[in-house]
């Protein structure tokens, strides 16, 4: 696999964490990979061949060659029909809101055409013209472009919302909403509207969210192979809770986790 991430354009960095392309080669043995929730919204276009997503054991759709995947709750699995090639832009979980008028919380648990959400004839072009780049730096060029053109004032980034973010990521999810909000209960119903409106979770969903990549990473990185010290060290209450959240977004439980060929793609991610 050729994972690589590049950096934001200046003007966009406030709201796109990341552009990240993906190349792997066509195998014949072929794994199903376990996608996990992280929290933010991606815009994607494939470029190779193309990739399923299984609804069921059995039963699969074809990804849309140009869309968006929501936030999701629970872990998914893809599969490559051949060869990888992918261009993706990844966002904040409150950035991907100021570039459409859709409702967030509308693109959860599914991946959405961007023709669905900016129209068919400016997706054609947009997708024709990233499909044509010979480069990534041009395909960076390209939704650069794009991103700028749609981009509402930076001031439109609901100030509650990027606080309680900000601060659900210093803690890496642990702070409590109404330690952040300090109890005033009209911000907190203002918050959890405006939530769903901006990024499509609650404040404790992208809590959990944040608060299990933390622990993800110390996994992956192996700072630590103890579960009960990963457990505190991201704040869980005890190692039972860090389980149950841990199975709740992964499918699986924290000792299956490092050898399972099935997070390879989730792994690669991750670190």
């Amino acid at each position: 696999m050729n994972y690589q991430t590049f950096q934001a354009n200046p003007d966009l960095e406030s709201l796109v964490s990341c552009y990240w392309t993906l190349e792997v080669p066509a195998q014949n043995d072929v794994q199903r990979q376990r996608i996990i929730p992280d929290g933010c919204i991606e815009m994607a276009f494939i470029l190779g061949d193309d990739i399923k997503r299984y609804t069921s054991e059995n039963e699969f759709i074809i990804q849309p060659r140009a869309m968006v995947i929501g936030q999701t709750m629970e872990p998914f699995y893809i599969e490559p029909t051949g060869y990888v090639n992918t261009f993706a832009i990844r966002f904040y979980p409150y950035g991907f809101a100021n570039f459409v008028t859709a409702p967030i919380k509308n693109l959860a648990n599914k991946e959405t055409p961007i023709a669905l959400l900016f129209g068919e004839k400016t997706a054609k072009e947009l997708e024709q013209n990233i499909i044509q780049a010979t480069a990534v730096s041009q395909r960076i060029e390209i939704i650069d472009k794009f991103l700028l053109a749609k981009l509402c004032d930076k001031s439109t980034i609901n100030n509650i919302v990027k606080t309680t973010i900000d601060a659900l990521l210093s803690s890496n999810g642990s702070a409590s909403i109404n330690t952040i909000l300090k109890e005033d209960l009209t911000k907190r119903r203002q918050l959890e509207r405006n939530f769903i409106k901006q990024i499509g979770l609650s404040p404790k969903q992208l809590g959990k969210v944040i608060r299990l990549q933390t622990a993800l990473k110390m996994l992956l990185n192996k700072k630590t192979e103890n579960l009960t010290n990963i457990a505190y060290d991201s704040e869980y209450f005890d190692q039972a809770h860090f389980s149950k959240d841990f199975k709740e977004f992964t499918g699986i439980n924290p000792k299956e986790f490092l050898d399972n060929e099935n997070m390879a793609l989730s792994s690669l991610f991750y670190k």
